[in-house]
């Protein structure tokens, strides 16, 4: 099985996350690391519709100037917009199989999509 995560190796629970997928016989994981590759306002549009979230869901408040920005009551297309402008923005870790997608908090999410 492949699996896919979007990965912020300075963020405690991805790479929890990660090391669950590495350690797991059978899954071939491929690693991107988000903040240097983003994913495109629509790849982040499929990752959200897959794991059955909103876009606002998947927005990353911590740490980010979101509130500031207005966007936890802003629409889907301008989340998507900014998080794939600014994607500090993106909560994670995302991981995607062939059986879902799965924004993996808390880590043990990524369970269900193995």
């Amino acid at each position: 099985m492949k699996a896919t995560i979007w990965h912020n190796p300075k963020c405690g629970t991805s790479r929890n996350t990660l090391a669950i997928l590495q350690d797991r016989d059978g899954v071939e994981v491929e690693v991107i690391e988000y903040l240097k590759n983003p994913p495109t306002a629509d790849k982040l549009a499929q990752l959200y519709r897959d794991a059955g979230i909103t876009p606002n869901e998947g927005l990353r408040l911590r740490g980010t100037d979101a509130q500031e920005r207005g966007l936890p009551d802003a629409d889907a297309d301008e989340v998507l917009a900014a998080m794939a402008a600014d994607p500090i923005l993106i909560e994670r870790p995302l991981v995607e199989t062939d059986k879902g997608v799965r924004l993996c908090r808390p880590k043990e999410r990524v369970e269900e999509i193995l």
